[in-house]
């Protein structure tokens, strides 16, 4: 991936810093783009968690679309400097907190907040994000009502779950990314 940068927004055009390493999973440009048409105007005001931040390229986007917070969370010091690193060179920082931490950790606790969108993109291959859904399922107090978990992963990583509360409702694939949306219906 030659580059990654901002598609749309207050940072259009921005580019991005990658984090250096095998252990990140970026999105390219047109499936983040496709992503962010799926959500539409309805990230604008909304509170997003990105899980597994990376870069903070998919969280920096959807504060470029005016969404009203974004907490990124990552266990890697080399992405969390990136996060700061791209964030301050978008200019994005005030609505951002950016935590250096275990995801799992994160949402099996009490969360302090509740998200609109909670998006998953762990390291590949190692069945993280079946751990993450899992761990959400019964979670209903970090989300709030309408909310979307979106899950990006390879297609070969994909297997239905058999879950409790949530629902998968869509997925859309883009050559070797696979996005796979889930909620909690009737909440």
């Amino acid at each position: 991936m030659a580059g990654m940068r901002v598609i749309s927004g207050t940072a259009k055009g921005k580019k991005l810093r990658m984090v250096t390493g095998v252990e990140t999973r970026p999105i390219g440009d047109r499936v983040k783009e496709s992503l962010f048409n799926i959500i539409g105007a309805d990230i604008k005001s909304a509170s997003f968690l990105d899980l597994f931040a990376g870069t903070g390229s998919v969280g920096i986007e959807a504060l470029s679309r005016k969404a009203e917070k974004v907490l990124f969370i990552d266990s890697s010091k080399m992405a969390i400097d990136t996060i700061h690193a791209n964030l301050k060179h978008t200019k994005l920082e005030e609505s951002a907190k950016v935590v250096q931490g275990d995801a799992f950790r994160y949402i099996s606790g009490e969360p302090k907040e509740r998200f609109d969108y909670v998006y998953i993109a762990p390291p590949q291959y190692q069945e993280l994000w079946k751990q993450a859904i899992l761990a959400i399922d019964n979670k209903t107090t970090l989300m709030n009502i309408d909310g979307w978990i979106i899950v990006q992963i390879h297609p070969r990583e994909y297997e239905r779950l058999d879950l409790n509360r949530l629902e998968e409702f869509d997925q859309r694939k883009y050559g070797n990314t696979l996005l796979v949306f889930y909620e909690f219906p009737g909440d």
